[in-house]
């Protein structure tokens, strides 16, 4: 396969102590500087947020969902407007993934052949049908600058017998994917698999590798395994990936798996946890999460963290956004969402800064200690 040319990783320094990195993404709508964290947008926006709180925020890369923005508003109108970045007015570069882990996640009837996946819309249960050309050419007509091959995510846990044969399917979808790609100004991610299973992973990398993707992407993860396990998926999967393309690490966004994952060699994150949070009520901050439904900050006029620089804290009181978010008021979803991306892309710069100047594990070891600081908040998922 020849990689696009108008996308290129360049690997700027490695910390000396890790395998962290520190590097440039170049795409058709600019530059990335990595490790970079990368806002979810499911349906062509990422919720509440304008495009202009997402460069107020240093947002360089957001995630649109193909399987959403494939059943709305479609394809065709997508295509009409030229980009998905001139659909929605966001000018940085975008990544859409394959649409397979939503087949997984959404579906609760399906059908897995060598075909493709046979389910119905989460919407109307009308009958959909997903193949790894159908999830192509839906990207190709979306027009993010990086796309995913279209994958088989398996369950967690499996058997070695079931995860063998998911393997196997993956690598010819993966193939016949790479042979469908149309849209030279698109890079196009390999995905690698094989769950907690190390001579998987090392067979589905090398071979993923071996058909030279423009990136690659370790799936599999954040599926209900253990830390450990999660981290053994990274790293049987990181040391068959070359330096020279970027790696990405699909659906992890807590602070603490973002500075895991960076330490092992990962480049790229994304997640739905800081917004889905924030429409909770919970707050990350510099000492710890927090929640603003408590009654302590009815009469606090602080903001939520004074060491962040997000217009949220800079411009608001917990006081004030208890009070949004009590009343049910759109603003508060708005605002706390501002605050918890600003905290998770902020931390990526402070994070390539520290891997820069050679002092990757040092800050981990700082700001994991005052982040620990705080009363851990409920999750929802």
């Amino acid at each position: 396969m020849e990689n696009c040319k108008k996308f290129k990783y360049d690997l700027v320094h490695k910390d000396s102590k890790t395998k962290a990195r520190a590097g440039i993404i170049h795409t058709p709508h600019g530059d990335c500087l990595t490790p970079m964290f990368m806002p979810v947008g499911t349906l062509a926006t990422v919720k509440y947020l304008s495009s202009d709180d997402l460069y107020d925020i240093g947002s360089q890369t957001i995630l649109a969902n193909t399987y959403h923005c494939w059943l709305r508003p479609g394809v065709d109108v997508i295509k009409a407007a030229g980009t998905v970045h001139n659909f929605m007015n966001y000018k940085n570069p975008m990544l859409t993934d394959s649409g397979g882990y939503q087949v997984f996640s959404l579906a609760e009837k399906r059908k897995i052949t060598e075909d493709g996946v046979k389910f119905k819309s989460h919407l109307d249960g009308a009958p959909l049908f997903l193949s790894p050309e159908k999830s192509i050419e839906i990207q190709n007509g979306i027009g993010a600058d990086m796309i995913m091959s279209f994958d088989e995510c398996p369950p967690y846990p499996c058997t070695h017998e079931y995860m063998k044969k998911s393997v196997e399917r993956t690598l010819r979808w993966a193939k016949r994917g790479q042979d469908a790609h149309s849209n030279e100004n698109q890079a196009l991610f390999g995905i690698c698999q094989g769950g907690e299973f190390e001579d998987l992973r090392k067979y589905s990398t090398e071979e993923t590798v071996k058909m030279n993707f423009d990136g690659y992407s370790i799936g599999g993860t954040a599926l209900g395994e253990s830390k450990e396990v999660m981290h053994n998926m990274i790293d049987f999967t990181i040391k068959y990936l070359p330096e020279d393309k970027p790696r990405y690490l699909m659906g992890v966004g807590t602070p603490e798996d973002i500075l895991d994952g960076v330490e092992r060699g990962v480049d790229m994150f994304d997640c739905v946890l800081p917004t889905r949070i924030a429409r909770h009520g919970s707050l990350m901050t510099f000492s710890g999460k927090i929640n603003i439904k408590d009654k302590k900050y009815e009469y606090d006029f602080t903001p939520i963290d004074d060491r962040c620089d997000c217009p949220t804290c800079k411009n608001y009181t917990k006081s004030y956004l208890r009070h949004l978010f009590r009343t049910d008021e759109g603003l508060g979803k708005r605002l706390l969402s501002i605050h918890n991306l600003r905290f998770l892309i902020r931390l990526s710069e402070d994070i390539r800064k520290a891997i820069l100047e050679d002092r990757f594990s040092e800050f981990k070891e700082e700001f994991l200690k005052e982040y620990g600081k705080g009363k851990p908040t409920t999750l929802i998922k």
